[in-house]
């Protein structure tokens, strides 16, 4: 296995095992797509990727990162998401969609605005939502708990929002638990103090997740390949961490998931993170080995030797990378080309293949 081995999982077929990570644009106004996404996406699935992801894309309005995030909550949406999926399936990438809610820290400004929380008056909104009425911090609006039936309604509303990306031609999904959003602050008992059968003990706390799964394979294909993104750790005593990532993936396989991306932290601000190059490179490596499920991983993954060396060793089945394919979006030409392996090129761009 290298990093241009081809991919089989269901019915689909990935040309390579580079993976444009969802990387969010705020860019969206009520949740439309636009041709910012179409190039980003297009972009990088001319530059050879095998699968490119759309952004966290909200399921519902309320579970937008900011106002201007990318959304899939009503069937409106579904047309130029369908433009965007037919160009990047033309160029020979596999089209995603990763679905979304962003819980607790919901309603804030784009990275380049300040990030800080927004209020209704500035385009944010209120309530947010949330296992328990805890903060993301001082800063952040105070969510409402949510109750048994709005967590259904929102389950429902994942399902559904596969439903829509299926009629506009993806053909991978991913669920984002990750980053201190919606799923992962009910996976983490330092963000879930619930004491129904939605917080406490691990199944219970992973009952969402289990639920999110089952509507979302009502509506998805069985042909069709689903990922989940976890964050395997919080870094962060008494929280989610890397043994609960490995029995989640256990129980998250037999229901459908095929792939889970593994990414870390975000639940807490002030977290001391040990970065750097591969740094949650062992994460994706136990689940693998311990949970007997593909894996993805993902950060600060750059160079092709080492995304080579990753999957030859047999630590993650797929790489994730995001950061590295902004400033480089060929980097998966230029990364054949190191490595010595021939791959097609867009026949318009055969004359600077030499």
């Amino acid at each position: 296995m290298s990093l241009f081995t081809p991919l089989k999982i269901r019915d689909v077929s990935f040309r390579n095992r580079i993976v444009v990570s969802p990387m969010c644009q705020y860019s969206s106004t009520d949740g439309f797509a636009n041709d910012w996404h179409l190039v980003h996406l297009g972009t990088r699935a001319v530059g050879g990727a095998g699968v490119v992801f759309t952004e966290a894309t909200a399921v519902t309005a309320d579970g937008r990162i900011s106002p201007d995030d990318l959304g899939i909550w009503k069937d409106e949406h579904i047309d130029f998401l369908a433009h965007i999926a037919r160009f990047v399936e033309q160029q020979g990438a596999v089209a995603g969609v990763q679905l979304a809610h962003a819980g607790r820290k919901a309603s804030t400004a784009a990275p380049w605005l300040g990030g800080h929380p927004v209020l209704e008056a500035d385009r944010g909104w209120h309530p947010i939502w949330a296992p328990s009425a805890i903060p993301f911090s001082e800063k952040h609006q105070t969510p409402e708990a949510l109750d048994e039936a709005g967590i259904r309604a929102i389950a429902r509303a994942f399902g559904e929002a596969a439903g829509r990306a299926l009629k506009a031609g993806f053909r991978v999904l991913e669920i984002h638990s990750a980053h201190g959003y919606l799923l992962h602050s009910f996976l983490s008992p330092l963000s879930n103090q619930r004491q129904d059968t939605y917080g406490g003990s691990f199944e219970n706390r992973t009952r969402i997740m289990r639920d999110v799964v089952r509507e979302v394979r009502s509506y998805w294909p069985e042909w069709y390949p689903l990922f989940l993104r976890i964050s395997a750790t919080d870094h962060k005593e008494g929280g989610w961490d890397l043994e609960q990532s490995v029995e989640l993936a256990r129980q998250v396989k037999p229901l459908g998931v095929d792939l889970v991306d593994c990414s870390s932290g975000g639940l807490l601000p002030h977290v001391a993170i040990p970065f750097g190059p591969g740094y949650q490179t062992a994460f994706a490596e136990r689940i693998r080995k311990e949970a007997g499920i593909l894996t993805g991983a993902v950060g600060v993954i750059t160079a092709a030797e080492q995304a080579d060396h990753i999957l030859r060793t047999d630590q993650a089945d797929m790489v994730v990378m995001a950061r590295e394919l902004l400033r480089h979006p060929y980097w998966p030409l230029e990364a054949a080309r190191k490595l010595g392996v021939d791959v097609a090129w867009p026949n318009q761009y055969l004359r600077a293949k030499q």
